[in-house]
């Protein structure tokens, strides 16, 4: 008389189950985290720059002030925290 554990062990379930584990964990292996990498910076001067790509470089640096922020605070709180580029030696 087969018990529980036979009955479990001999189910289709189970074998789908660990096969979808499997497969999670190898498509986790080949593509990780980089299967979208995260947007570049913008470039150029940032008053040229969208909504979208201010909120974005904000974000980046932990510096986002609220959701609701104007194109002008925005712009003022990039400007006051963006580092000069370095200078090269002629």
């Amino acid at each position: 008389m087969p018990t529980p554990l036979d009955r479990a062990l001999n189910s289709k379930n189970l074998f789908l189950g660990f096969a979808g584990m499997v497969t999670a964990a190898a498509a986790w292996a080949i593509w990780g985290n980089e299967l979208f990498p995260p947007e570049s910076d913008p470039q150029g001067d940032p008053s040229n720059w969208t909504l979208d790509e201010m909120r974005r470089w904000l974000r980046a640096r932990g510096l986002m002030p609220h959701e609701r922020a104007t194109r002008e605070e925005l712009l003022e709180r990039i400007r006051a925290n963006l580092r000069p580029a370095p200078r090269t030696q002629s």
